[in-house]
């Protein structure tokens, strides 16, 4: 009897056992084929899952120590003198060998006269020294010979007078500046250093004096510098 309004039952236990079969076979086939054909699978991706990972580079070797210096130590000799333990039979004398005679190579056997003690022949005759004596050193400068002012005076031989100051006149004044002077051989004023006096009239005295001329002044009848003392008046009139 069929039923028109639903779902025939058509399966047959006969029908579900030979799809049964026919499934597994399948299966089993999907799973032999790739297993019998390899050459079906891409080599490219087959070597990849059999080819094992090259090996990680080895260490690099430990660095080398150094050598180790050994230091060895000075054993210092014992400053005192130690007494033997025992007195040795045979005592080994050493003979030095007798020193050369002084002197340079080439001397002469019994020297030369007038030579060198050691017998070279380098001497002069009569033992006179060949090289002669250094040269005296020279002289000192002489200084210059102080004489007095008189003295010096009387030697004048052109004496230029000082002008009065204007500031000093203004200002009414008047006195004495006494300065040193030093002569030289020819009679001319060298220099001049003030002593005293005003500092209105120093700088007029010492342009004037510096002018003077002098007879030279002989010691042993040779012309020598001389040191005197000048006083140079300023008086208002």
């Amino acid at each position: 009897m069929l039923d028109y309004g639903g779902r025939g039952k058509t399966k047959k236990p006969v029908t579900v056992l030979v799809s049964f079969v026919l499934q597994s076979m399948l299966v089993t086939v999907a799973v032999l084929v790739p297993l019998i054909y390899t050459e079906a699978l891409p080599k490219r991706d087959l070597m990849s899952f059999l080819v094992a990972p090259p090996p990680p580079p080895p260490p690099p070797p430990p660095p080398k120590e150094a050598p180790k210096i050994r230091v060895i130590p000075r054993v210092q000799a014992p400053q005192q003198m130690v007494q033997p333990r025992a007195i040795p039979k045979q005592v080994a004398i050493i003979e030095e060998e007798p020193l050369p005679p002084s002197g340079p190579v080439g001397g002469v056997v019994g020297g030369v006269a007038g030579g060198l003690g050691s017998g070279a022949a380098g001497g002069v005759l009569g033992g006179i020294i060949s090289a002669a004596p250094p040269p005296p050193p020279p002289p000192p400068p002489a200084a210059p010979i102080r004489v007095g002012g008189q003295v010096q005076a009387a030697k004048m031989v052109r004496q230029v007078p000082p002008p009065y100051p204007p500031l000093a006149r203004q200002a009414r004044i008047q006195g004495t500046v006494r300065l040193e002077a030093i002569i030289d051989k020819d009679g001319n004023v060298k220099s001049l250093s003030v002593v005293s006096g005003h500092p209105l009239l120093v700088q007029a005295a010492i342009d004037s004096v510096s002018q003077w001329k002098y007879q030279p002044t002989l010691l042993n009848g040779t012309p020598v510098e001389v040191a005197t003392t000048v006083d140079v008046n300023f008086v208002m009139r």
